[in-house]
């Protein structure tokens, strides 16, 4: 019997979806952080669950060929960063293959190659949490360590540029000294020569309009924004954009995509076009284009800026969307906007679509809307995700109403993590 505490040998199997690694003890299954297909490692059980255990590596009895000494904790958000980058996206593609085949009951035939991306400075956004630092002697920013409330230094996990931290923490420290500060949104564009920072008040605080100006000017901020007592303030242009031709790999000629930091954006500054020109890619050349969760309009702007009409944009968030109307009013009638829950537009009247692109958040499609894609029987699906699991799953639904998948593709827009994205084509059976 297994207790928290207890430190075992184990042989490690393979990858898992989450970032650990399956091994077995007695029979039960241990999800192991820090270890390696292959290796023989000494660990100490975290938590013991029914018939599954977690468990952290303490010694490496046996080392894969593939490790490498990390820069970083793996509890702050790298738990791949002690793994040679190749293998990294070995393990990804047997992840997804596995959930596909597990959850799904789907064979991908003939492997699946996860596209690379540079290891370090890919990050476009993130979320810093803040230490109060009016009763510290140094402002604490940083991510959450795994399953703690514990602060990692962000600047040590390589995901953004140092230039990046050193501009949010110029900011940071300016802030905080006019008001209290629970966390900041970081958003810059591809070059990153424009930077806007959105900032969350701690508790029922107030962050001034003096506040967000003495930011902006500290850290060189486009602009700054906050949620500050129910109210929405603004210093600058908080929001920052691209070309669209340089988004689209050229397939739009022209136009910006600007977004708001509080808005929902892809973050890999080196990998968001060859994802945004497979979608436009893989939408059919004729019928309407439903966009589902269409956050700023990154695919559908995109497309009508590449010469696509009769687009409709759903999405609920009120930033993202305002956002995603700014962007489209370029198109004119090319792109019709539709603020509100993909629930709720999908249980109104139905309409004729070639294609239903989805781009859902990490927990994927609810089952009533999925129910509801599969009725408007467009003919096709492409399906963006973020998760293998969900995917795997809302995959399933796809195939059990009448679609095939055509083509799965994958990109690794989050290096030294265990996430992955993926971009899957459905078409009906019969077309």
């Amino acid at each position: 019997m297994l207790n928290a505490g207890d430190q075992i040998e184990l042989t490690v199997e393979k990858p898992a979806a989450g970032g650990r690694m399956l091994a077995r003890h007695d029979g039960r299954i241990v999800f192991v952080h820090g270890a390696i297909p292959g290796e023989r490692v000494r660990a100490r059980i975290e938590r013991v669950e029914r018939q599954l255990a977690f468990a952290a590596t303490v010694e490496i009895l046996e080392a894969s060929p593939d490790r490498r000494e990390p820069r970083v904790d793996l509890a702050c958000g790298s738990s791949y960063a002690h793994i040679e980058y190749a293998r990294q996206l070995a393990l990804k593609s047997a992840v997804i293959q596995e959930t596909f085949a597990r959850l799904g009951r789907i064979d991908l035939p003939g492997g699946l190659t996860v596209q690379p991306s540079p290891e370090t400075g890919y990050r476009l956004r993130a979320r810093f949490h803040v230490r109060d630092s009016r009763r510290a002697e140094k402002l604490w920013f940083g991510f959450y360590r795994e399953g703690t409330h514990e602060l990692c230094d962000a600047r040590a996990t390589g995901h953004l540029l140092d230039e990046s931290i050193a501009a949010v923490e110029a900011a940071l420290t300016a802030a905080v000294a006019l008001a209290p500060v629970s966390s900041v949104q970081l958003s810059e564009n591809i070059p990153a020569d424009q930077r806007a920072l959105h900032f969350e008040a701690a508790g029922d605080a107030v962050v001034s309009p003096r506040a967000l100006e003495s930011a902006m000017r500290a850290g060189q901020m486009r602009g700054c924004s906050a949620s500050s007592a129910g109210k929405a303030i603004a210093a600058g242009t908080p929001a920052v954009e691209d070309p669209l031709i340089v988004l689209t790999r050229g397939r739009a000629g022209s136009g910006m995509l600007r977004r708001h930091a509080a808005s929902f954006f892809q973050a890999n500054r080196f990998l968001l076009p060859d994802l945004v020109a497979t979608v436009v890619d893989a939408v059919r050349p004729d019928g309407d284009v439903i966009d589902l969760y269409a956050g700023v309009g990154l695919f559908s702007v995109a497309l009508a800026q590449s010469g696509r009409e009769r687009i409709t944009a759903v999405e609920g968030d009120h930033t993202s969307a305002a956002d995603l109307a700014q962007n489209a009013a370029a198109c004119g009638a090319s792109v019709r906007i539709v603020a509100s829950s993909v629930e709720d537009y999908l249980a109104g009247p139905r309409t004729e679509a070639g294609t239903i692109i989805v781009d859902p958040p990490r927990t994927g499609i609810s089952r009533a809307a999925m129910t509801a894609v599969v009725a408007r029987r467009a003919q096709r699906v492409v399906y963006v995700s973020c998760d293998p699991p969900t995917m795997a799953r809302d995959a399933r639904r796809l195939l059990d109403g009448g679609y095939r998948l055509e083509t799965l593709r994958a990109f690794d827009l989050f290096p030294n993590t265990p996430h992955v994205e993926s971009v899957g084509i459905f078409d009906t059976a019969g077309g």
